[in-house]
């Protein structure tokens, strides 16, 4: 896959203000992925393009619901914001030729998460919420802790997005709950560097 086409494309198809958030992004899976020894091209392709429908609106997004078949679960539903993730995983595969099943769940996943998610998936989870971008109350300690400890800073982002949707009266997906709990079932929570 071509990166420089693929962001030309996505430059026109994102405002500024996302495309600078896909780019920094991608440098932060870039980042997290050289080091817990992920496969750096497909944690750039991923990080790059994990947000490729943001920007679609409402319709378009129930349009290419329509057009792949996607089926939209009841939170979902109401949580429209959730759709991207959703949509964009198969625009990627579309749009982009993106064929890797590894990326294309991490697109998929990047802002619910899930339980079991793949090292990949957690490193776009947690690239997504770090870049540097992102300013926010602990920001700073999350990326500290993202450098020796993907699991634990995976699970903190998720305790936090699940405190932040809560204090908005909002859902919380079922796969966000599924992914907290299976980071909490993990051995290798607290224990240092995980891979």
């Amino acid at each position: 896959m071509d990166i420089k086409k693929i962001q030309q494309d996505l430059k026109s198809l994102l405002s500024p203000k996302r495309y600078l958030h896909s780019l920094g992004v991608q440098e932060t899976a870039i980042f997290l992925a050289k080091r817990y020894s992920c496969t750096v091209d497909k944690a750039s392709i991923a990080g790059l393009v994990h947000d490729c429908a943001k920007d679609l609106n409402r319709q378009q997004m129930l349009n290419y619901v329509d057009e792949f078949d996607i089926i939209i679960d009841s939170v979902t539903k109401k949580q429209p914001e959730l759709m991207h993730a959703v949509v964009g995983r198969e625009f990627a595969r579309l749009a982009f030729g993106i064929q890797d099943q590894g990326i294309l769940d991490a697109i998929r996943y990047h802002t619910t998460g899930r339980e079991g998610m793949t090292l990949l998936e957690k490193i776009i989870y947690l690239a997504d919420y770090i870049e540097p971008n992102r300013k926010f109350p602990g920001v700073d300690e999350l990326r500290k802790v993202a450098l020796s400890n993907l699991d634990k800073a995976t699970l903190m982002a998720t305790d936090r997005t699940i405190s932040h949707l809560i204090s908005q009266g909002k859902l919380i997906h079922h796969d966000t709950i599924s992914a907290r709990n299976s980071l909490l079932c993990m051995k290798e929570i607290g224990t240092g560097v995980s891979k």
